[in-house]
């Protein structure tokens, strides 16, 4: 099944709520104890970037699970990081928030310890818009590591996902998980977008419909 890209921003105010307030438990849990295995070290004191970072239900668990970390938090969407805003004083002001839109991000710092990406791989029309922004905000040594969705082989493996997974969610999310999934790439694909960026990282599926991508930056 051919890739059926989608919008790269989510701006409608519907689609926006419904996100923010979705209950993504279980794979954004899944995501954090991952990265909290990849860094490995609970004092942890690097700043981090979370590219992608919409309502930053993932930068907020970060920052809870490494007190000593400051995140600085990139989103395309006004909307998002709106909500963004009100979630964050909750920790003090070690998350930033940054409105921007790869690959034209400018960043605060020269390099980031660890950069992580949950769910934005499948928005972009252009992959190497993530690719080339970690190349530009990444140093040897630094972490790297992104969860997206995975394209099912049809339509119909599609539709069937979104029953398994998201039966009872409001019709505007079982709208827009049907979409990104069919927006999102698979694993040669994505084998293709990293040989290309010349970055040498892991690729593992990790359930039904995601996969983990890490390393470190030589």
């Amino acid at each position: 099944m051919d890739r059926q890209p989608e919008p790269e921003l989510m701006e409608d105010p519907e689609q926006v709520r419904a996100y923010a307030e979705a209950d993504f438990a279980v794979p954004h849990q899944q995501f954090v104890d991952r990265l909290r295995a990849f860094v490995g070290d609970p004092e942890f004191s690097g700043i981090a970037l979370d590219l992608g970072c919409g309502p930053c239900d993932i930068g907020l668990c970060f920052a809870k699970a490494f007190p000593r970390c400051r995140i600085d938090a990139v989103d395309g969407s006004r909307a998002m990081l709106d909500y963004a805003a009100i979630r964050t004083p909750s920790i003090g002001n070690r998350i930033r928030l940054i409105h921007e839109r790869l690959p034209f991000v400018i960043f605060p710092e020269q390099f980031y310890a660890i950069i992580f990406s949950n769910s934005l791989l499948h928005h972009l029309p252009d992959p190497q818009a993530l690719w080339q922004t970690i190349k530009k905000a990444a140093r040897p040594g630094t972490r790297i590591a992104v969860m997206d969705l995975l394209r099912p082989a049809s339509l119909e493996a599609a539709m069937a996902l979104v029953e398994a997974h998201a039966a009872g969610e409001p019709e505007i999310l079982r709208r827009d998980f049907y979409r990104s999934l069919l927006a999102a790439f698979t694993l040669e694909e994505i084998r293709d977008q990293l040989k290309k960026a010349e970055l040498p990282l892991n690729i593992e599926p990790i359930s039904d419909r995601h996969v983990f991508i890490e390393g470190v930056m030589p």
